[in-house]
This record gives structure tokens, sequence and C-alpha cells, in this order.
């Protein structure tokens, strides 16, 4: 026999950089599965699968053992400047063009190579163990012997599996109900009661599923996550920038070469002198430029970690952090992520009076009173009217509560504290061991809120309820028919009979906008719905419906029918329900409350006056997307919002957009099916006035629509992009950003584990991008220029003292002194430059507009880099023709003037350029110039030993250090007194 059912496997979204960090989905073609197709599985028979699936592995590493070493030289090689000193290194193999020993030019390459295997390592180490942890959870599997424990990373297609928890697999269920969440797909934390096939139902035990000849039968993949057909039949911009610059050095390095050659007239071998010139001039592309920015890196990626303002943050991708301080957009999930995924009931409204927080005593006085046996003595003369009135309330309120404790889908699941078995529990109905699980987290908050005023749910199953009054008193109630909530209906109902008094009633629950047109003419639920929507609250109205039993039973004949129906039976059931839903007595209304999390608002106030837009992508419904988005001030009190009407082809998509177009300022709120037209016909268009918008909704997403929305965000306006979210729907949108923040929350670490960074509350953001991003940017922005001055200065050195020479291919320094140059004579001071901060920490905070800055990329720009290679040309002319000039006898003194010149010249710089010092600071200069110092007793080759203790090497070389130095200083000085920049204003 076949039964057709829906079957509903999590799917995993698909990446568009072909890398697949959770691992391989289960049809991908990276595990040989060529094009995707059906696919037909025995139950609890792996072996009979007739395609090869892959493991249930999670796997976040990038490489393998054998691909580690490959793949990190390729990483590294296929930047330029990295793959141009390599071929530097190999031309030095060669006779007639070697210019000095090998280890001039093998050994700063190799320490920068080292530094980056070394660093790729430890973070291919920290992936693994914490896949390792994930895949080493042990779950109940039914074999044949029994049940066993296997890992996760065991788990196969076919296998039968007890789940007793969450599991980290694609699964269908077999015998018993069950409770499922779709967190992984819409971001949904709610639990949803789904029920298994009917006939594995009747099975005696759970061992005789594999004593049936059964398999599933599943569609191929595909985009639609809210339908499925299936059978059971028994990244960085800052890197590339620098990349940039650094070919324009590469251009220049080549115009001096064939500038020096052309000066000889191209005499001779002359190609020969243009490959020494360009080995000569070799530094004019600074090598130690990756190392210096990668060792940065891990520097501020250290520094994010250890900050105690953002406990548990973590960096998960070293390579990254400066690209915090170029967010232009930020793209945020909703629940779980701006929300607590917590409702809390705050409101509740009977049209006459209105209760709060404040005054849910007076409600549970009215509860009690209903189920209490009425007192016969009065105190006055005027006690029965007033007892009358008290009487109206009373029952209002008590139908009220009534309702809401009954029109849900919520059921209490009692569960073993230890002491109490989970039977005995369920039998006496104990409050410390029920659990509430619902569709909707907005049904558990109104439950619970029934439960705190008196009528507690304690029992349900599929035909029955059971309610516990205030007095301990057990209602009992058969469930004749249920109406799941939808999102196309948005209302849901249940008829019941009172098995106290045999009352048939059909109470039912919606939206204001669908139950305006239900309920019974009266002049106050508009206004109050808006009112409370304004709160930022989620209004549902409930009403009900007496019965008779001929009126149910007819009913009940018209409804079976319509569902027998073969054809158009959707639309039959429908107007079946809807001939009941007419004229319903107006109940009240209730309005609960998604908690935010902690300081939401003031975190979207920073990013917003940090000049970041915030576009917020959710799978929940529209109403529910708006209310939290004015709720947590995404959307401010000022701004019109334009909610983009549904359309489904391209004509109403051009009206609409056209619609749009007309208003200025405005927050757009769409939804996905209407975002999938719009992009379909008019991509180029909407993105145009969508990212005008200061603030975009987009509700009811899907992951690939999430994911889809970053990529034209970067494509259509080149500007970075922050993803954050914390569940697995949300790790598509999270890795296709160019940075990736996942919070760690109740839908688990999914996100955070395939993000770049995680944090732990939302409120975090604030500090790392205002804070860690803008400093990280502005210390690799002036790290990497001055590394690049440091090599101009030497080259521009190296062509005065070549062109006075007759233009000959000689170095100026050889040896240890070119090394050292760069390694222990300055690397100390220039890159201590990572710990220089422009302002502190609060003031970044307390004035966002300083990140505006840096969207510009002002910090790393043409004209900056501009500005230092006129800085180096002129400090390396001043440096060398000052030496040559002042010069006595002897060349070994040009070597001693210029180069102690030179160092003392980039100490100075770095001291210039440093706005706020550290005690490291002062350390590094000191320690590089003592190494320097205590290095010349063993430099005899290179330097006269006995010159440098003159008096006239020390005021030569004071005169031609002040020169090249002391026109900066003052320029600085005058800059700052007249035209200051922002920080400077707000530190003075």
């Amino acid at each position: 026999m076949t039964d057709n059912i829906p079957l509903q496997p999590v799917r995993r979204p698909k990446r568009h950089d072909g890398k697949h960090k959770n691992g391989c989905c289960p049809w991908s073609r990276c595990c040989g599965m060529g094009d995707f197709r059906p696919r037909t599985v025995w139950l609890g028979h792996p072996e009979k699968r007739e395609q090869r699936y892959p493991r249930n592995v999670i796997n976040n590493q990038k490489y393998n053992f054998f691909t580690f070493l490959p793949a990190v030289l390729f990483n590294q090689f296929k930047y330029f400047y990295n793959l141009y000193f390599l071929l530097l290194a190999c031309s030095q193999f060669i006779k007639e063009l070697r210019l000095g020993a090998l280890y001039t030019y093998w050994v700063p390459l190799g320490f920068v190579l080292i530094i980056t295997v070394i660093r790729e390592a430890v973070e291919e180490i920290r992936c693994y163990i914490r896949d390792k942890e994930v895949n080493s959870q042990i779950y109940s599997k039914l074999s044949t012997r029994g049940t066993v424990k296997v890992k996760s990373s065991s788990i196969q297609v076919g296998d039968l599996i007890i789940v007793e928890k969450v599991l980290a697999a694609h699964v269908l269920f077999f015998p018993g109900s069950c409770f499922v969440r779709t967190d992984q797909l819409d971001g949904e934390t709610d639990w949803k009661l789904r029920l298994p096939v009917a006939c594995t139902q009747r099975l005696p035990t759970a061992a005789d599923l594999l004593q049936i000849r059964s398999y599933v039968y599943a569609e191929e993949p595909n985009i639609d996550i809210h339908n499925f057909i299936g059978t059971f039949t028994r990244v960085g911009l800052f890197d590339l920038e620098v990349n940039c610059l650094t070919k324009i050095l590469f251009g220049a390095l080549v115009v001096v070469s064939l500038v020096m050659v052309g000066l000889q007239h191209f005499a001779g071998r002359w190609y020969l002198q243009i490959f020494r010139f360009l080995l000569l001039f070799s530094q004019i592309v600074p090598i130690s430029l990756r190392v210096n920015l990668d060792m940065g890196k891990m520097v501020f990626s250290w520094m994010i970690k250890k900050d105690s303002k953002i406990p548990g943050t973590m960096v998960r991708a070293t390579t990254i952090p400066e690209q915090l301080g170029r967010i232009s957009y930020l793209l945020t999930d909703k629940t779980g992520t701006l929300t607590q995924n917590e409702m809390v009931f705050r409101r509740l409204h009977l049209g006459t009076v209105a209760y709060g927080m404040d005054s849910m005593d007076e409600v549970q006085s009215h509860v009690f009173s209903a189920y209490t046996p009425p007192t016969h003595d009065l105190p006055a003369s005027r006690a029965p009217s007033a007892t009358k009135v008290r009487k109206t309330i009373s029952s209002r309120v008590h139908e009220a509560v009534k309702a809401i404790a009954l029109v849900h889908n919520v059921t209490p699941v009692y569960e073993s504290n230890g002491v109490t078995d989970q039977a005995e529990a369920e039998q006496h109905y104990e409050d410390t061991c029920r659990v509430y699980q619902a569709s909707s987290p907005d049904e558990v908050s109104l439950v619970q809120w029934t439960e705190s005023v008196g009528l507690t749910l304690v029992g349900r199953d599929q035909s029955s309820m059971q309610l516990r009054t205030p007095t301990g008193q057990i209602l009992n109630f058969t469930i004749l028919q249920i109406f799941p909530f939808t999102y196309e209906s948005k209302r849901m109902g249940i008829i019941v009979r009172d098995e106290s008094t045999g009352e048939i009633t059909f109470y039912m629950k919606g939206a204001d906008v669908v139950m305006a047109g239900i309920v019974q003419y009266n002049d106050w639920l508009e206004e109050e719905c808006g009112n409370m929507a304004r709160e930022g609250l989620r209004v549902l109205v409930v009403s009900k419906k007496s019965l008779t039993d001929e009126q149910y039973q007819d009913f009940e004949a018209r409804y079976i029918q319509a569902k027998l129906s073969v054809h158009d039976r959707s639309l039959k059931v429908a107007t079946v329900i809807e001939s009941l839903e007419m004229e319903m007595e107006l109940l009240c209304l209730t309005g609960v409350e998604d908690q935010l999390q902690t300081d939401v608002r003031p975190t979207l106030e920073i990013l917003r006056n940090a000049g970041i837009k915030v576009w917020m992508l959710t799978g929940d419904k529209l109403e529910t997307a708006t209310c939290t988005a004015k709720n947590a001030h995404l959307i401010t009190r000022n701004q019109d919002i334009h909610i983009f009407r549904p359309v489904t082809t391209r004509g109403e998509a051009h009206l609409e957009l056209n619609a749009f177009r007309r208003k200025h300022d405005c927050a757009l709120v769409i939804s996905g099916d209407s975002l999938e037209v719009c992009l379909k016909y008019y991509e180029y268009e909407f993105m145009e006035l969508a990212c005008q918008c200061p603030a975009v909704v987009c509700c009811r997403c899907t992951p690939t629509q999430k994911a889809q929305i970053v990529r034209l965000l970067q494509e259509r306006t080149g500007k970075l992009t922050c993803a954050v979210g914390d569940g697995g729907n949300d790790v598509s949108m999270i890795q296709e950003a160019d940075c990736g923040v996942g919070v760690e929350g109740k839908e688990g670490k999914q996100a955070a584990l395939a993000a770049d960074f995680s944090v732990t509350q939302f409120k975090h953001l604030g500090r790392l991008l205002m804070v860690h991003g803008r400093n990280s940017y502005k210390r690799s922005a002036a790290l990497s220029q001055f590394v690049i001055h440091r090599s101009l200065c030497i080259s521009a050195m190296q062509a005065v003292f070549s062109s006075v020479f007759y233009f000959a291919s000689v170095p100026l320094y050889q040896g240890f002194l070119t090394i050292g140059y760069s390694t222990v004579y300055t690397m100390f001071p220039v890159f201590s430059l990572v710990l220089d901060k422009d302002v502190k920490s609060e003031v970044a905070m307390l004035y966002p507009e300083l990140y505006k800055d840096l969207l510009k990329g002002r910090p790393l720009s043409f004209k900056t880099f501009l500005i230092w290679v006129l800085i180096s040309i002129y400090q390396g002319s001043i440096i060398m023709y000052g030496a040559l000039l002042l010069f006595e006898s002897e060349f070994v003194h040009i070597v001693a003037i210029s180069f102690t010149s030179l160092i003392l010249t980039e100490l100075l710089m770095v001291a210039l350029t440093i706005q706020t010092w550290h005690w490291l600071m002062i350390v590094g200069e000191l320690l590089s110039l003592a190494c320097y110092i205590a290095s010349l007793v063993f430099l005899h080759e290179f330097i006269d030993v006995y010159f440098i203790t003159t008096v006239s090497f020390l005021w030569k070389v004071t005169v031609i250090t002040l020169v090249s130095c002391l026109p900066l200083y003052i320029l600085k000085y005058l800059r700052r007194r007249f035209s200051p920049p922002s920080y400077s204003k707000l530190t003075t």
C-alpha cells in the first residue's frame, strides 16, 4: 500500500561561492552525485541505497591533510606581490642577475610564508576541534541487534534514529507524534506538531519498523521550502586595495628601471641591465607588507576576544577584522537576533475596560470569583446593583480568559525532574514538570498568561483538552474540530464541547484585518487595535459562537463532504468553514510583545548615526516584522513607511514601483514573494530605490532570498555588507556577506560557527564596529602606508646613488643591512602602530559619526598613498644627497652616514605618526635603536666602526636627520592648528 504524505526534510542553503563550510548538502554535486534527482530510501537498510550519499558530518574546515600546504601556498601566491617576490628570489639562481647573497631574498620570503602557514594551521585546528565536538554527539539507532549507540557522524541515509534531542541530520519521523522546529529554514524556533505516517502508528513496537519492507521516495531538491512532495511505500576589500597599490608600485618599479637603462642609451646588454635594475629597486614593492598586515590582523583579533565589554565574542576568521571598519549595509535577522524570541502577555482589552501588566491581579480575582460559590450576605443597601455590575464584568473577563485558554494548538508536556516519574507527573498534572510546546511562541505566552490568572491548561491530546480552575477543579473539553492558522487565513479556530454542560462552542482568534469582518459590529475594534499596534504589540482578536447540536451536525456533514472532494478541495473546505464564521461575538483583544534583546534600540541608533543602513530580513509575517521594526526603532517615529503591496505580475510590479518612487525618505516593507517578482523583472530599478531608503524590512524571506539580497547589494553598490543572524537559516546570508556575525542564542551555534565573528548579544555589535572595526581599519591603513614608506625611502636613496654613479646597477647596501633595515632595526616601532588610536573607545561609541569618515576610504586612498610617496622621495633624496655632500674620503663613510640617518628618520617618523602613545611603542623605539647600536660592532664589513664614534659623524647624521624630518613636524603642527581632523576636536 502507498500513503502519499508531505515529508519535510531540512535543507541546507546553497552557497554561491562554491564552498561548503558546513559540510556538503545531501544532494550536492561535489559528492559525486551529478545532477539533482529524487531518491528512494529503504528504512533501516542503508546498504540498499541506490545512490552514494555523503556522510552526516559537519565540516567547517577549508582544507584537508593533503590540500593544506598546496592550497595555502596557492592562496598566498595568487596575490601579485607574493608571486612577484617568489620570482625575484628565484632569479637569484641566475648568475648574471645575482646582486648579493641568496639569503637576502629567500629569508624574508620564507619568514612571510611560515607566519602565514602557522596562522592557517591554528585556524584549521580550531575548526577541527569545534566540528569534532558536534560530530561526536551520541544518538540511539534502531537495528536488528536492538538499540545501539552511534555518533552523529556515523548516521547514514536510511538509518532509523530514536530522536531524544536535537538531531544534526535530515530525518523523517515514524511512530508517535512529535514537535519539530523549522528554525533552520525560516528562523522560527517555535515547536510545530507533526504527525507521522498513519500505518506506522499501528506497529506494536519500534523494532517492527525493521521487519516491514518499506521505503521513502523524496522529490529532487528545489528552492521552495514551503512545499515538498514525497511518498512512503511499504572574503577582504582592504587586501584588494593594498594589492592594487602594490601593482602601482610595481609599475613604478618598471618605469624607474627603464628610465635608468634609457639614460644609458640602452647600451650593451641593456636587457640584462633592466632585470638587474628590477632586482635592485625590488624594495619599492615591500615584501614585509603582507606579513605585517597578517600579524596586525592577529593582534586585532586578539584584542576583540580580550575585550571585557563584549565578553564571549569570538573571531573565527582572523583575516578580515579591518573590514568591520568599512560596513555600509547591515543585514540582520529578527527572531533571536533583534528579539529574544520570548513572548510576554501585555494587554487584555474588553472594549470598555482594559487590563495591563499592573492590573492582572484584578483579572485573577474575576476568574477566581467565576469558580467560587456566591455569598448571600449583602453589606449595604446598594450591594445588589454593585454585585450585578461586578458579575457582568467578571463573566466577560471569565469568558475571555476561557476562550484564550482553549483556542490554540498548545500541548502541555510533562518531563521528569529526577524525583517524580514522568507518567506520575502527567497523571497528577504537576506544575513543576510541565512544559508548553506549540506552533507559535505567541500561543505559549497566551496559555502561560491564562495559567498566571488561574485557568491552567493541564492536559491535551488529539481529541480532548483539560483545564484546571483556581479551585483545583478539572474542566474536560472534547475537541470536535480544529482549524489551524495559515498565512492566507490569518486566523485559527476550534470547536469544543464542554463535557460538564454539553455546550458546543466555536472559538476563533486571528488578526484584526480578517476578524473585523467576522465579528459582530462594534465601534472600538479598529481604534484599539491601532493603539495597541502603535505600542509595538502583536494584536489578536478573540471571538466565540455558541452552536446547537443540530447546527454542528449540519456543519460536520458539509465539512466532511468538502474534505472528500477531489476537485477544488481547499476552496470547498474554506467555504464551509466561512459559513460558520459569521456574526461571532467579540470577546477581547490580546496584546503580546516579543521581548527585544538588551540595548537593541541604542545599538541601532549608533549604527544609524554611523551612516550604516540597516535591513531586516526575516521569515516572519509582515505585520510582526513591521511591529518589531517600529518597536526596535529600526524605523523611527518620524519616518514614513511604504508597505509594498503584494504583486504577482510584471505589470503590478511596475505600478507599485512607480508608486514607491514618488515617496521620499521612507522605510520600505516588502514580502519575499513580491521581492522575487520585482527582482525578476526590475532588479536594477528596485535595488536603486531600496538603497535610498533609510531602512528596509523584508518579511517572509527564504534563506536563498537572504543571500540573494546580500549579493545584490554588493554588486549594485560596491559597498561592504555585514550580515547578522543566529539560526541555521541565516547561514547562507552570513557566508555571502563581506563580514558575517553570528549571535549565539536559542537556535544553537550553527550561525556562530559559520560566521567570521560571533557575539553573545546583538548590542555587542556596536562596539565591535565602532571601536574594533574603526581601530582595525585605521591601524591597518597606517601600518600598510608606513611599510610602503619604509621601502620607498630606501629605494629613493638607491635611485639617487645609482644616478650619481653613472647609473650603475650596484646596490647601495648589501647583506645584513638590507635585511636588518626592514626587520630588527625598524620592525618593532612600525608594528607598534597596531596599538595606536586617535580617540578613546568611549568617545568612539559616544560619537558614531566618526565612523562615517571611514566609509569613504580616506585612511587608505590614492591621495594618502601619493602623500606618502612624496614624503618617501623627499626623505630618501635628502638623506642620500646629504650623505654624498658631507662624506669626506671613503665610500664606507657614505654607507655609515646614510644608513644611520635612515634608521633615525624611520624611528622619528613613527613617533610623528603616533597619536596616542602606548608603553610598548616606547619600548619598541628604544629596543630598535639599541639593536642598531649593538649591531654596529659586528658590521665592520659595511661600516667603519671608528668613524661612527667621531664628532664629525654625529653632527652630520644629526643635520641630515633634522632636515628630513623637521619640515614634516612643522607641517603636521600647522595642519592640526588650522585644519584639525574631526577626532582631534573631540579629544581637545
